[in-house]
Parts: structure tokens; C-alpha cells; sequence
């Protein structure tokens, strides 16, 4: 116990981000997911097509997710549908099974759990997708953290286990619509943004509110992410932070994958029983500057 005194605890969880993260950016999930929440904006929201470009990009902005940002300036939707809708038409079929991050998972000997601001629906599909069902302990998802009465299951999700989902909280209406535009179109704009009912990365309260319900300690936990907001979050709470997409660290970021199949060429401690000493080439703040793609 001296010894790991002085050297440092081991990791004891992996926590990972999905979307971006578990699967690489090419699949374009991404892509024709900011697509269906502009259409969502246009259709369900009645927001001026010209408008919706930019009032999206300064919600992700200031809000971390365009759903959150909708929610603080006073758009009052069912949450279920509006994840129904954005992620309904999806193309799933570009997400393929991934049989070595499977295998990499299983071989870990370590917690692994799911933190994705996507909701549970989603992330059943594009982990069956990608074949690794099984592969962690929990999930930490839109529902998690943003419970409600009415949130319906999956039909896949018998085996999955999702984290902290006993609570129950109601939308809150907000009676006016404010002009988050026009905030900003000013040339000096004074107030402060209304806040969101919505918790979700990358906010700290969202952080600390997912380590409390699984039970993780932050500074024996590797944080994998490919948002560098995110990643940046989680510093802030004390994780371990791992930035995936890129071979490049980022301020905040501890390890810097460009695939997450790099990940035992970049943390081969994370399969070793024993602690190491830094006499031995051990490092806690490694960049993989030549990633070995599978």
C-alpha cells in the first residue's frame, strides 16, 4: 500500500462516451443527426427556416446540447418525442459491428459504464449495432440523468443495465420565448442566458451527478470522449481524460487516441494487475503521436 501511496491508485473504471466515441465520426450519425434537429426545429418548433442555422449552433453553444439550450429560452416539447424524432432516422445500418472493441472491453478487468447525453433508446441501438451489448457494467443516459414518469423502454434493452432511473421529474414550462438571436445580434449583449431545466454534458452538475449515481471516484477514472468541451468538464471534476477522434492532445485532455481501437497500444497498463513505477517507463499523461489503426 506504500508503494501505491506514493506512485498513485490505479484506474479503477473506464467511463465512455458513445456517439463519436465507441464509433468513429465517418459513420455520419452525427451529421444526419444535426440534420433532424433542424428539420425538428422547422416542423415541430415552427422556427423560421433562416433562423434555425444559427439559433442551433448558439444553443449547442452556450447550452451543450440544442436540446437543453431549446428547454432554458422557453420551447416547452415532450422529451421522448423529440429524441423519437431526431434519432428515429438515423442510419443505423452505417454503424457496423465491431468485433475487436468487443474484445478489447471484454478482456479489460476493470468497471466500464456508459455516460452519453443520447437517450436510452439510442444508445441500445447503436450498441447492438456495433455488437457490444454485454461489454459494461451500466449506462448513464439522457434518462438517467433527466428522469421523467413517461420515458418508455426499449424492447432491446432486457440486458442492458441502466443506471439510476427510480427518480421522477416533470418538464417545467417556461411561459415566454426568449430571443437567444437577438441576445447575441446585439453589440454588446448584457444579461445573463435563462439556465435549463435539462442537465446533460458538458456542464459540471451533469458530471458530478453521474459519478454520484454509479458510484465512481473521479481521480481512479479514465473519462474517453471525443467532445473537447467534454473532455475539458471532466477535468474539472478530476477524471483521468481521454480525448478520442484525435492523435492530438487538447487542453484538458491526459491521452489523445485517433481511433478508440488504439487504446491498448496507448494504455497497456490498464491490463496489468500490478501497479507500476515510473523507473519502469510508466506514464500518466501518455499522447499516442503514431496510432496503430486496427
Amino acid at each position: 500500500m506504500e508503494f501505491e501511496s506514493r506512485y498513485g491508485p490505479k484506474y479503477d473504471c473506464l467511463l465512455f462516451d458513445l456517439d463519436d466515441t465507441l464509433y468513429p465520426l465517418s459513420t455520419g450519425i452525427s451529421k444526419a443527426c444535426g440534420k433532424n434537429i433542424k428539420d425538428y426545429l422547422i416542423e415541430k418548433l415552427g422556427i423560421q427556416e433562416d433562423k434555425v442555422v444559427e439559433m442551433s449552433n448558439l444553443l449547442y453553444k452556450n447550452y451543450g446540447t440544442t436540446m437543453a439550450g431549446l428547454r432554458a429560452i422557453g420551447h416547452d416539447f415532450d422529451y421522448d418525442d423529440y429524441h423519437s424524432f431526431v434519432h428515429g432516422r438515423l442510419p443505423y445500418e452505417n454503424i457496423k459491428p465491431d468485433p475487436i472493441l468487443r474484445s478489447l472491453l471484454l478482456s479489460l478487468p476493470l468497471r466500464k459504464v456508459i455516460f452519453t447525453n443520447a437517450d436510452r433508446v439510442h444508445t441500445v441501438k447503436a450498441l447492438s449495432r456495433l455488437g457490444l451489448k454485454g461489454c459494461f457494467e451500466g449506462i448513464i443516459c439522457f434518462e438517467t440523468l433527466n428522469p421523467t414518469h413517461k420515458n418508455a423502454a426499449s424492447d432491446d434493452e432486457d440486458d442492458i443495465e441502466f443506471i439510476g432511473r427510480s427518480e421522477t421529474r416533470e418538464n417545467a414550462p417556461r411561459s415566454e420565448i426568449y430571443d437567444i438571436v437577438g441576445h447575441f445580434a446585439m453589440s454588446k449583449p448584457v444579461g445573463s442566458l435563462p439556465k435549463t431545466p435539462i442537465v446533460c454534458k458538458p456542464s459540471v452538475e451533469a458530471i458530478e451527478k453521474a459519478l454520484k449515481i454509479a458510484d465512481i471516484d473521479p481521480h481512479r477514472t479514465l473519462f474517453f470522449e471525443d467532445s473537447f468541451r467534454n473532455i475539458q468538464a471532466g477535468k474539472r471534476v478530476g477524471l483521468h481524460t481521454v480525448l478520442v477522434g484525435s492523435s492530438q492532445k487538447v487542453k484538458g485532455a491526459d491521452y489523445a487516441l485517433e481511433s478508440i481501437h488504439n487504446l491498448k497500444e496507448a494504455l497497456p497498463e490498464l491490463w496489468d494487475s500490478d501497479v507500476k513505477s515510473p523507473d519502469i517507463g510508466y506514464s500518466g499523461k501518455v499522447a499516442v503521436e503514431t496510432p496503430v489503426r486496427a
